[in-house]
C-alpha cells in the first residue's frame, strides 16, 4: 500500500502509516489506522479519487 500521512490528534503528532483501510462514511472517503502510541484509531480525509485508487 501506499504510504500516507496521518494526524494524530490526541497526541497532536504526525506519522507515517503503510497499513490502513479505507472506509466510507456519510459519502466520504476516510483512510482509518491505528495509533502508534495508544488503542485509538486516527482518520484521513481521502477525495474520491485517492479511496478508488487505494482500494484497489
Amino acid at each position: 500500500m501506499e504510504k500516507l500521512s496521518f494526524y494524530d490528534v490526541k497526541l497532536k503528532k504526525k506519522f507515517d502509516a503503510d497499513t490502513y483501510e479505507v472506509r466510507e462514511k456519510n459519502g466520504r472517503f476516510f483512510a482509518v489506522t491505528k495509533s502508534p502510541a495508544g488503542a485509538h484509531e486516527c482518520w484521513r480525509v481521502l477525495s474520491k479519487d485517492q479511496a478508488a485508487k487505494l482500494k484497489k
